[in-house]
């Protein structure tokens, strides 16, 4: 298990390293950031200070060296647009995304895995065919077109929630502010998961130890839920794992939509204000949510299924 956790650790390592060295040589090919900063009363005298203070007249090796090491420390730059710490402005409102995220995936995990099951258990029945039609079309709206269409019909025309801000309001806790952005964002993992779900236990249903525990006369709720959901669950985990990574460094479309401070709306006002630190920042940042997650997920794996190890 200490080998398993170690090699996944280095490869964590690795893929970090590759993303920051991406992002450096793709963030050097952009405009003159100098001049971006200024706007259009720049000077040649004050663009040739902001470069040495930048360290943009070093040479390239030079730079990406200094980039890594202050990457290494959490260093991440200044805001050109407001000159915080890039770091500091992300974590300010990762708790924002984090908030959304999780709320999200809660309701996805139970509901899916619950359709999921419903559906394997009574495959092929009206209640399996409605459920796999409503993923489907879970599946193939997009979440910003579900978040409009819910904005008009529960904001605009029935007037029952608030189409956008935020739930913490004045100091006071507004929970309203959550439901329609939660479940929009919900909407979409709660299809992929129940069709997971649904394929993984009509798998497992027929395997077997299932077939074996059902001739023994084991009671149909042990056969479901001990036997079967709980060998099923496996790529559940990782869907539900991916799912909550992607959501964790923001939800960009649904953030703008509901107007939710999120890292996701920071980062489209950031690229709409050119403000290229906080770009880079949140995509380094997205990118360790990622790895982060995946590695512990991975741990968890392995410690719940040895083949995993073995393999």
């Amino acid at each position: 298990m200490l080998s398993f956790t170690i090699r996944r650790l280095t490869y964590s390592i690795l893929v970090i390293f590759g993303v920051v060295t991406v992002v450096f040589f793709i963030m050097n090919l952009l405009p003159d950031p100098a001049r971006m900063m200024q706007g259009q009363r720049a000077d040649l005298a004050t663009q040739t200070a902001i470069r040495h203070e930048l360290g943009l007249d070093l040479p390239a090796w030079q730079r990406y060296v200094r980039f890594l090491g202050n990457v290494a420390q959490g260093d991440l730059g200044r805001s050109f647009t407001s000159n915080r710490p890039v770091l500091q402005s992300i974590w300010d409102r990762f708790g924002a995304t984090a908030t959304l995220a999780i709320s999200a995936m809660l309701i996805a995990s139970v509901l899916g895995v619950g359709i999921g099951v419903l559906s394997a258990i009574r495959s092929y029945s009206l209640f399996d065919n409605a459920a796999m039609l409503f993923a489907l079309i879970g599946i193939s709206i997009p979440a910003f077109v579900m978040g409009l269409l819910a904005m008009l019909v529960f904001g605009s025309w029935l007037d029952w929630l608030p189409v956008s801000g935020y739930m913490w309001e004045g100091g006071e806790l507004h929970l309203e502010y959550l439901v329609l952005p939660m479940l929009v964002l919900a909407l979409r993992p709660v299809s992929i998961i129940a069709r997971v779900t649904r394929s993984s236990m009509l798998e497992v249903m027929s395997s077997d130890y299932v077939r074996t525990a059902k001739a023994k006369g084991a009671p149909w709720k042990s056969i479901v839920y001990r036997h079967a959901l709980r060998n099923a669950l496996n790529p559940v985990v990782t869907t539900v794992s991916a799912w909550l990574a992607g959501l964790l460094v923001g939800t960009y479309f649904i953030e703008y939509i509901f107007n939710w401070p999120g890292i996701g709306l920071q980062a489209v006002d950031a690229i709409t204000r050119s403000d290229f630190p906080i770009i880079q920042g949140t995509v380094i940042f997205s990118a360790v949510i990622f790895v982060v997650v995946n590695f512990i997920v991975d741990v968890v794996y392995a410690r719940l299924d040895p083949r995993v190890k073995l393999s």
